[in-house]
């Protein structure tokens, strides 16, 4: 019985700190889950601190442009400021636009990250893991072009290393790799912003290259920053005109009674 009651008493902390580690790493592996499943959306925030800080350097320019065409103005003793100085005054504020209309967009890609975050569940791939599937679709897209036989002879341009259209799109896929995080390592939010910007840009050579090509059903390249986003409301726009329609040719509206004249009540 000794020997039995001195294992336990010189051992009685093994169970408490084994539950305690077991604990410590079950937090670790559900904080790492948690914070991977969310990575999208703090990409986003990063996204949108970049965007206000630039729109913030943009004000700022706008008001160094102002102070430039006021001196000028009193260097020249005259009402008019130099050509030089207004354009420059007119660039600025051109630059304090697209600002603003990024910020804005970066702020309803929040809102919609956010929306996604919480639409998700906990079975679903990670945004990390997405990514890298988006990435090797695009690289298997257009290595069909080279394993396939039909697909090489109808369309050599796109595996073509002298066409503009492939070059480019191989210098997006040596960026998109050379970003390309290691797998099962801690993404950054910063760095998980340029990755799926380097993939954005990699599926959007390709498919410039395929439309050069002459490849059926093509889809049009994405655009990215004013051009994109003012292209995404028209999307927007295009596609709810068939809803409208439709709506209006189920909703039957009752027609108003016109009421009857004098003489047509007598007939």
């Amino acid at each position: 019985m000794e020997p039995i009651l001195l294992v336990i008493t010189s051992w009685w902390w093994i169970a408490p700190a084994t539950v305690a580690a077991g604990a410590g790493a079950y937090g670790a592996l559900t904080t790492g889950r948690r914070r991977a499943r969310r990575l999208e959306l703090d990409a986003a925030r990063h996204e949108e601190g970049q965007a206000y800080r630039a729109l913030v350097a943009a004000k700022a320019q706008v008001r160094t442009a102002q102070a430039d065409v006021l001196a000028a103005r009193a260097r020249a003793g005259t009402p008019t400021a130099p050509i030089e100085a207004r354009r420059a005054l007119t660039s600025a504020r051109d630059a304090e636009k697209s600002a603003a209309y990024l910020l804005r967009a970066s702020r309803a890609r929040v809102r919609a990250s956010y929306a996604q975050y919480r639409a998700r569940s906990s079975a679903e791939p990670l945004p990390i893991e997405r990514l890298y599937a988006l990435h090797d679709a695009v690289n298997a897209r257009w290595l069909s072009y080279e394993t396939d036989v039909d697909k090489a002879l109808a369309y050599p341009s796109v595996t073509d290393p002298q066409h503009p259209a492939t070059v480019a799109f191989l210098r997006a896929q040596r960026d998109a790799q050379f970003l390309r995080p290691t797998a099962g390592r801690r993404v950054a939010p910063a760095q998980f912003a340029a990755y799926r910007a380097a993939v954005e840009t990699l599926d959007a050579a390709l498919t410039e290259a395929e439309r050069q090509a002459g490849v059926p059903g093509a889809p049009r390249a994405p655009q990215t920053g004013m051009a994109g986003v003012l292209g995404s409301v028209a999307d927007a726009i295009d596609a709810a005109i068939p809803v409208i329609e439709g709506l209006r040719s189920v909703i039957v509206l009752p027609r108003r009674s016109t009421p009857k004249t004098p003489d047509s009540a007598a007939d």
